[in-house]
């Protein structure tokens, strides 16, 4: 997996007209410590967590530990009272990160807290440091040739990560003065070889993001015409700190180690400069907002599913955005550059097509992604229910569903659908089809399964409240759009079916194939 040369999306049909794609959102949008932890100063830990040794495996042991509920936020005051970023978005287990830290407060510490099932707790305290002296670092700089904000701010602390489990974690920064954020980090591992491998979206996470007033959505005018052509992870994430990973990939993790199977983790920037970490993997789930790709990133998951590893997309507008990854202050890989509608202004156009940032669907080295996923992102918004079609499909098993079954608001904000004349080069089934409205057009989004000649399977949820729906009428993360506890039981049972699925192997080879039914859903000829 370690070339680019030729092309491995074997099962992709020729690239098609699936129609201009449709406006975008702004919504979407190793030192010992001694004494008190000083800034710059490297910690190796400078308390040990209550909750025992954390230097546990990811394997039955970790999933039995006791976990902390007290990891959610509290407060988080003004933007400017507590605010940091790393300057590595994963490490492997046991290597360093430097963290940069603002407050104004006068000191502040920092809890590391690894996302998990732990008895419903959803995360366990892995490590905390001592109190460490507060400062306001500096203002952030701009590129305006790219509007790009960096912070650029000094190094507060190194922070090493041994006997830290692999896994996604929150780094909590706990202002003495109260306000609280998140830092998001994975400890990622180096090979998924018989396990099921969660792909963390630190790009898209990157995308939205408007610290400093700039993302690729709008400038600090909010228009489009003013957005970030480049964005930079050399700055905090604006927020809470973590909002996109809460939300569209905290759930789907939490379940995933609740049921037991062998896992591994990795995030798509890490596929595109490490794609060993796929060999063997049983499969490779794309969590709820997965948006930004670089085209080595997708022809990897290509290569792999044509090896036998199945794919599960559970969002929606999965790899729609081509991007490049650029180096930054800190290293490579810290800069997501997607010049989008503008791309004749990229400057590998027009010599490089392949590598010019716009959509994947679009000119200049049209390749809809439907190709790889089976289903064409459409548009937004819209909130309309999941109609069930193939109440009898494995996936379904146990839920008790029936043919024309609904589940209100569980279609939204974004969503795809199956498109003819953008497919897979295999038979691919339409599980629910659901008809809906956006921006005053009657359309459908589509659940699709379709499997590879080497036996992969690869499932498409059609939605991006995928798995905001895991948290459906349990209280956690608000209202979930109205979803209840229906719905919640609905999409929780159905991915349980999925994973463990997933995790025994190529699906053709345990589960039935499925039933070419495009033409029958669209009325086809």
């Amino acid at each position: 997996m370690d070339g680019m040369d030729g092309n491995t999306e074997h099962l992709e049909g020729e690239a098609g007209s699936p129609g201009s794609a449709l406006s975008r959102r702004r919504f979407l949008g190793a030192a010992t410590v001694a004494g008190a932890c000083a800034a710059g100063t490297s910690l190796s830990g400078c308390d040990a967590p209550a909750s025992g040794d954390p230097g546990a495996s990811t394997g039955p042991s970790e999933r039995s530990r006791q976990g902390d509920p007290d990891w959610r936020l509290r407060a988080t005051g003004r933007p400017e009272s507590v605010v940091g970023y790393t300057d590595k978005s994963s490490v492997l287990p046991g290597e360093g990160f430097g963290l940069y830290v603002s407050t104004a407060s006068p000191g502040f510490r920092v809890s590391a807290y690894r996302v998990g099932w732990y008895g419903g707790a959803q995360a366990r305290l892995v490590w905390r440091s001592e109190t460490m002296d507060g400062r306001v670092q500096g203002a952030s700089h701009l590129i305006s040739a790219t509007r790009t904000v960096r912070a650029g701010w000094e190094r507060t602390a190194e922070v090493r990560t041994d006997g830290w489990p692999e896994g996604a974690y929150l780094l909590r920064l706990d202002a003495s003065s109260g306000p609280q954020r998140y830092v998001p980090l994975i400890v990622r591992s180096r090979s998924a070889a018989g396990k099921t491998l969660l792909i963390h979206a630190p790009a898209t996470w990157q995308a939205y993001n408007l610290w400093g007033g700039y993302s690729l959505y709008e400038g600090a005018d909010g228009q489009y015409r003013t957005r970030a052509l480049a964005v930079s992870f050399d700055r905090p994430y604006d927020g809470d700190g973590a909002e996109k990973f809460l939300v569209y990939e905290r759930a789907a993790v939490v379940l995933a180690e609740r049921l037991g199977i062998p896992l591994a983790y990795t995030t798509g920037i890490d596929i595109h400069f490490a794609p060993s970490v796929l060999e063997g993997a049983t499969a490779a789930v794309s969590l709820g907002h997965d948006e930004y790709w670089t085209p080595e990133q997708r022809q990897y998951l290509s290569r792999a599913r044509d090896a036998g590893t199945n794919l599960a997309f559970l969002g929606a507008n999965t790899c729609f955005r081509r991007i490049r990854l650029e180096g930054g202050l800190r290293g490579e890989g810290r800069t997501v550059v997607c010049y989008k509608s503008d791309y004749r202004a990229d400057p590998l156009y027009p010599d490089r097509p392949a590598l010019v940032t716009t959509d994947f669907r679009s000119a200049p080295a049209a390749a809809p992604e439907s190709l790889l996923t089976g289903v064409l992102y459409e548009g937004h918004p819209t909130d309309a229910p999941y109609v069930v079609h193939n109440a009898e499909h494995w996936l379904f098993a146990g839920t008790g569903v029936k043919w024309g079954d609904s589940f209100p608001h569980l279609v939204g904000v974004e969503y795809d659908r199956v498109t003819p004349g953008a497919l897979p080069r295999a038979p691919i089934e339409i599980v629910a089809h659901s008809p809906l409205v956006c921006n005053g057009q009657n359309s459908h989004s589509d659940s699709a399964y379709y499997t590879a000649p080497s036996g992969a399977g690869v499932f498409a949820s059609g939605t991006m409240r995928w798995v905001e729906a895991l948290m459906a009428g349990t209280g956690d993360n608000g209202r979930n759009h109205g979803m209840d506890a229906r719905t919640g039981a609905f999409v929780t049972r159905t991915t349980e079916n999925l994973l463990r699925a997933f995790a025994e192997g190529p699906a053709a080879k345990t589960r039935p194939a499925p039933r070419d039914n495009v033409g029958e859903v669209y009325g086809l000829p």
